[in-house]
């Protein structure tokens, strides 16, 4: 059997050829980039989901206190601390954790 050099030249390039695939998916560019990319994009989407839950609930908050002004007016009093001239307020220190 006699190995002519175009034989060769192909073996080598085969070689070549999967070598350079095996840097490309190793690489820093290859499977693990693309894996921390994957989770990347699933941390962020659990955190898009958190922000629009918590959304949906400061709109349901502000329909809320729009609709119902006594309601309105009791966080309004508790937010700026306000007490009307005939209430008692007692307060209690925080416990200690």
């Amino acid at each position: 059997m006699r190995f002519s050099f175009s034989r060769l030249a192909y073996a080598l390039a085969g070689l070549f050829a999967v070598g350079c695939a095996a840097f490309v998916i190793r690489g820093p560019h290859g499977v693990p980039a693309l894996a921390e990319k994957i989770r990347q994009v699933k941390e962020l989407e659990k955190k898009n989901a958190e922000l629009t839950r918590g959304n949906q609930a400061r709109k349901e908050r502000i329909e809320r206190l729009t609709a119902n002004p006594a309601e309105q007016e009791l966080e309004i009093r508790r937010k700026l601390k306000l007490v009307r001239p005939d209430e008692k307020i007692f307060v209690l220190p925080n416990p200690k954790p």
